[in-house]
């Protein structure tokens, strides 16, 4: 089981745990007496791999993205639709990507037309982490020389997760024993090998700017993006023969469902990851997932993964079933493409429009 399969496992015990913690007194800074450690910035946080990748279909510890729709119809404008918006506001703003969409102006979308758009967005959050790449290497790369080493990298980990920055260079440059937790010690294990993954042949132990983004972003790199797969499918695969079957790939996460609540996402967890196993990721509808199976699935930039898309974010919304979408669709199916319920999506459509 993998650092990240742990912490989802302790994530889960934490939320049952919720109820019990508002309601008795407890010191929230209590923590083992190791090394000091202060609160972490933001932007230091930002160094770190993080989890949900936009525009890729599933997370790093093998959940599904949830948002994935949004992400690749929205791409980098996906922060502009807001739950609390004003909602005629963000219906002129659904009306304008459409039309842009709609890229032959007939006022219909095809699936090619959607194909296209997602690439499109697609790219721009390739796009949008190259450029915090750049921010988060100038963050670790010191001396500015273009690379990073493990110890670098290290230092800036541990100081973004709180631990005296000062205190680690000394205790690195003396190769003392850095007395860490036993968490974050799991989860610097885990990077390091994620950090000697990215290093590409011939091996230097130096992460250049290119190579820190694949660390940071497997899905900008092949190679790193099969490193990926294999760590999801060590997660599920329970028989060891790297291969997922339906009964590994919908197994619920470590847990004891309590109520009808925990019941009812337990049965949306089942449902949900059982339809895009034999609906999307099993190619060949053999009842087993391989890893190069998984691979295709979870490639961002794959044309054939981008059609079957768009002709599924099409048919969601396919009233009239002409296999093209129509803005009134578009709008009465609002929440679904930008996470944003319009009222009255009707209302003033073609006076807009």
């Amino acid at each position: 089981m993998t650092v990240w399969r742990k912490l989802w496992c302790r994530h889960l015990l934490a939320v049952s745990l919720l109820f019990y913690f508002l309601l008795h007194t407890m010191d929230v800074h209590a923590r083992p007496a190791n090394m000091s450690k202060s609160p972490a910035s933001k932007d230091d946080n930002e160094i770190l791999p993080a989890d949900h990748l936009n525009g890729v279909k599933m997370e790093m510890d093998g959940h599904l993205n949830k948002d994935f729709h949004q992400e690749v119809f929205l791409g980098k404008e996906i922060e502009e639709f807001e739950e609390d918006s004003e909602p005629r506001r963000n219906r002129k703003k659904l009306i304008d990507i459409f039309t842009k969409v709609d890229f032959n102006k007939d006022k219909s979308v095809s699936a090619k037309e959607m194909q296209r758009w997602i690439m499109e967005k697609t790219e721009e959050h390739f796009q949008e982490a190259m450029i915090e790449n750049k921010n988060s290497f100038r963050a670790v790369d010191p001396d500015r020389d273009g690379h990073v080493t493990w110890d670098e990298y290290r230092v800036k980990f541990l100081a973004s997760k709180g631990f005296n920055e000062k205190e680690i260079v000394e205790k690195i440059k003396n190769n003392e024993d850095l007395k860490l937790d036993e968490e974050t010690q799991e989860v610097l294990e885990s990077l390091k090998d994620r950090w000697f993954q990215a290093d590409n042949p011939p091996a230097d132990q130096l992460l250049n700017e290119q190579e820190f983004l694949s660390f940071l972003h497997p899905e900008h790199s092949r190679g790193m993006l099969k490193y990926m797969v294999k760590e999801i499918v060590r997660d599920l695969d329970q028989d060891g023969d790297k291969r997922l079957t339906l009964s590994e790939f919908i197994s619920l996460p470590v847990g004891t469902v309590e109520n009808q609540q925990a019941q009812d996402i337990d049965d949306d967890w089942v449902r949900e990851r059982k339809t895009e196993f034999e609906d999307v990721i099993d190619l060949d509808r053999d009842g087993i997932v391989t890893m190069d199976e998984l691979e295709e699935y979870m490639d961002p930039m794959n044309e054939h993964n981008a059609l079957n898309e768009a002709k599924q974010m099409i048919a969601v919304a396919d009233e009239n079933q002409n296999h093209n979408l129509e803005l009134d669709e578009i709008l009465k199916y609002s929440e679904y493409f930008t996470g944003s319920k319009l009222m009255d999506y009707a209302r003033n459509v073609h006076e807009e429009f």
